[in-house]
């Protein structure tokens, strides 16, 4: 089993590196493609290879224009055909809140099991999950008491996203909450337009299994600001015209600040793929996970 991941893992590295170069080599075919047709200067930053990459124009099918795949189509490859398995456990000697909170969230995900911590390390738990084919582990971890983190960590390759949580509301909390249906939720994403945005989309949404049809159960996330606000609501159709919305908790703020490219366990060692740089005199003007037209 473990000859099998290191060569799943070098045979997966092997592909992420091929990558910046099959991208690259698809921009420069794409400028020389450009100006064919608009029988214009051919840029001076492939006029020495526009020969070959004209010729490597012509034996492109219909759908040149579309960029390689990536890891990230090789990390969700199999989403929407198998069901995610989520493993949910705390930080280490967890608090009686965090533990209820985790309780709640193992409501929030279907097909999620929750992990009493101990003493376990991280390399321990991600290897039992790698093992018993978890494809997320979440880790919520808190200051005082009071939750102020979340790690979600796809296997078994990656990628781990790295959340700052505020604003933690509890079920019994919620006044009038109602009852915490266990079907498979429909998603609502607002705002979340950028690349980046798109990418923090993919992370969250693949955590939720194909919801049917019918089901009377919505999970959404509103991005403001780079502030993802969790709601967690059932409904009901009275007739046709009338639909009653009843928030089921818990509900919580989200704010990214780091992806990196690899388990959580390897987090001294994986590549980041997006930090969110605080310190610069501009981080506090820009929005990340949205386009400014969308605002």
């Amino acid at each position: 089993m473990l000859r099998r991941q290191i060569r799943e893992r070098k045979e997966y590295l092997f592909r992420k590196a091929q990558e910046e170069r099959q991208r690259a080599t698809q921009q420069r075919k794409e400028k020389v493609k450009a100006a064919l047709e608009s029988n214009s200067t051919v840029p001076n930053e492939v006029q020495g290879d526009a020969l070959e990459l004209q010729r490597l124009l012509e034996y492109d099918g219909p759908h040149q224009d579309l960029m390689p795949q990536s890891h990230e189509d090789d990390e969700y490859r199999w989403a929407g055909v198998e069901d995610p398995k989520i493993m949910i456990t705390t930080s280490h000697d967890p608090s009686s809140r965090l533990k209820m909170f985790v309780k709640e969230l193992k409501l929030v995900f279907p097909n999620a099991q929750r992990v009493n911590r101990g003493g376990t390390q991280l390399k321990q738990l991600v290897e039992a999950c790698s093992a018993n084919a978890v494809t997320d582990l979440i880790i919520v971890n808190e200051n005082r008491g009071v939750p102020n983190g979340m790690d979600i960590c796809h296997l078994p390759y990656g990628p781990t996203a790295h959340f700052t949580l505020s604003n933690v509301v509890m079920r019994h909390d919620i006044p009038g909450v109602g009852h915490a249906s266990e079907a498979y939720p429909h998603l609502i994403f607002h705002n979340f337009s950028s690349p980046l945005g798109r990418r923090v989309r993919s992370i969250l949404k693949y955590l939720f299994p194909v919801p049917k049809e019918d089901a009377k159960r919505v999970m959404t996330f509103y991005n403001e600001d780079d502030f993802i606000s969790f709601r967690h609501h059932t409904f009901r159709k009275p007739d046709h015209k009338t639909v009653e919305l009843t928030e089921a908790g818990p509900r919580f703020e989200m704010q990214l600040y780091k992806i990196s490219l690899g388990t959580i366990d390897n987090e001294n060692i994986a590549e980041v793929e997006w930090r969110l740089s605080s310190f610069i005199r501009t981080a506090r003007k820009r929005t990340y996970l949205a386009v400014d037209e969308e605002k």
